[in-house]
């Protein structure tokens, strides 16, 4: 039974993946507070009639997005943010029934054991704390602001990526068991080296929700330097100084500039180091893979950023960060094989 539960594993992860690039387009149409109420059960059903348009649309009327963002708003338009939202909301639900359904099954056929069905609950306990991670998110634009806090927002996108890893490590371990040997010392260093690109993707990914989150990347819309600068002189404006790695524009945007430049160097440098270890074919197309995702997802970037951020490659480069991420995962399976 370890193939099924594989494949189901990697459907949830194909669903995570829409997910967290619904997610990002809702974010990019300003929809994530179009819905004002956090209902899992009836929220479920949409707006069937007039009146429920309606009502809907007169609870966002006391938001402070409508009031200061979208006022004079018309029904048809809201109608438009609602639904991004709706399908976003609606896609988490679909989520959980996929995961849960098929896993009181196989634990009804007694298929799995005892160390994957505490990974497989794990999984799952991470996947409530995703939803109401997405409300406490949501909360945060509904009083004052009419725009979500960035730090939340981070912490909703990373723990989405956290979830996808989690159910995608445990399938491709069922899929290509690994070896008990650690290789020799050129195997062990480069193992190292993967998974430190892979960490610093996911520190890149989470620089890139402040970016989001701050609409950082509206500014400094140049590339390489940024309006002239190789260095911005405003890079520690605000005070106490460390709120400029998550409130200040110019900062965040530089960090997050600054990881892709140094993992446009490291992966390369990982690359070469891997055609000098005997490995499998897989692993160097593993590896290959991860460098080619690496140059597009820069390539979308950097486009994203001198187009100043159209929807369509924004939500392309989203969908991207989660290519670049499954590759090193693949790559970190593959050389612990």
């Amino acid at each position: 039974m370890q193939k099924p539960i594989a494949v189901w594993l990697l459907v949830c992860c194909a669903l995570v993946f829409a997910m967290v690039v619904v997610g990002g387009v809702t974010r990019l149409t300003h929809s994530g507070l179009s819905i004002v109420e956090w209902q899992p059960i009836i929220g479920t059903i949409p707006p069937l009639s007039q009146s429920d348009w309606e009502v809907l649309f007169e609870k966002y009327h006391q938001t402070p997005q409508y009031k200061k963002v979208n006022l004079g708003m018309s029904l048809e338009e809201f109608k438009g943010i609602f639904w991004w939202e709706y399908f976003h909301r609606l896609l988490g639900r679909v989520i959980g029934l996929v995961f849960f359904i098929p896993f009181l099954y196989f634990l009804a056929k007694k298929a799995v054991d005892g160390p994957l069905g505490l990974k497989l609950t794990g999984i799952f306990l991470l996947g409530g704390l995703q939803g109401a991670m997405g409300w406490y998110m949501v909360k945060s634009g509904l009083v004052d602001n009419p725009h979500v806090s960035q730090y939340r927002l981070t912490a909703h996108l990373g723990l989405a990526f956290v979830i996808y890893a989690a159910m995608l490590r445990v399938a491709l371990g069922l899929l290509f068991p690994v070896g008990t040997s650690y290789g020799n010392g050129r195997l062990r260093s480069l193992r190292s080296f993967s998974i430190g690109l892979t960490t610093l993707i996911f520190i890149m990914i989470l620089s890139g929700g402040f970016v989001a989150g701050i609409r950082a990347g509206l500014a400094y819309n140049t590339f390489p330097l940024m309006n002239g600068h190789l260095i911005p002189p405003d890079l520690f404006m605000l005070e106490p100084w460390y709120r400029n790695f998550f409130d200040n524009m110019t900062t965040v945007q530089f960090n997050h500039r600054l990881i892709a430049w140094t993992l446009a160097i490291l992966v390369p440098v990982f690359w070469f180091k891997s055609r000098n270890v005997p490995l499998p074919g897989s692993t160097h197309l593993a590896c290959n893979l991860l460098l080619l995702m690496l140059a597009v997802q820069i390539g979308l970037g950097i486009a994203t950023l001198l187009l100043v951020v159209p929807l369509p490659l924004a939500a392309a480069h989203q969908a991207g960060a989660m290519l670049l991420f499954t590759a090193a995962l693949w790559v970190n399976h593959q050389l612990r094989q």
